[in-house]
């Protein structure tokens, strides 16, 4: 096996579960994000996770195995080290990013489900006032 197999070894034995730990600690955590979004429906909530974690794991893993491959020939260890390097910090990079995009999408998503809240009567009626019909609107002109 020459530096190059080697260095493609290596480097999917760290992107790959390092992509799968991301997406399971994003997937426990957000559901509780989620649950605050989707009020009143845990189902929607845990589907809308569950979704999204498929999305991660597609988007993340194909990136993974698109820059795979080197555009030159590793020749020694430094090389190997030089490769992973890059490749790895590039992988991270982009988890990062993809991650910031979904929080940012699901505060967006959180806040404009705040904003409708306050679109609702803040205090539910009292009493019932009774039919207000043409004459209790405008009273008569001399009254």
């Amino acid at each position: 096996m020459d530096w190059t197999v080697a260095t493609y070894v290596a480097y999917l034995l760290v992107a790959v579960p390092l992509t799968v730990w991301v997406a399971t600690t994003l997937s426990r955590h957000g559901q509780a994000f989620l649950e605050d979004v989707f009020v009143g429906s845990e189902a929607l909530a845990h589907a809308v996770n569950r979704l999204l974690v498929v999305g991660f794991y597609l988007l993340n893993l194909g990136f993974v195995s698109l820059y795979l491959r080197s555009g030159t020939d590793v020749e020694d260890l430094r090389g190997v080290f030089e490769q992973l390097s890059v490749k790895i910090g590039v992988v991270t990079l982009v988890l990062g990013v993809v991650h910031f995009l979904n929080v940012w999408v699901f505060s967006a998503m959180r806040r404009r489900q705040r904003m409708d809240s306050f679109r609702s009567a803040p205090v539910a009626p009292q009493s019932y006032a009774g039919p207000l019909g043409p004459q209790a609107a405008y009273p008569a002109p001399g009254r």
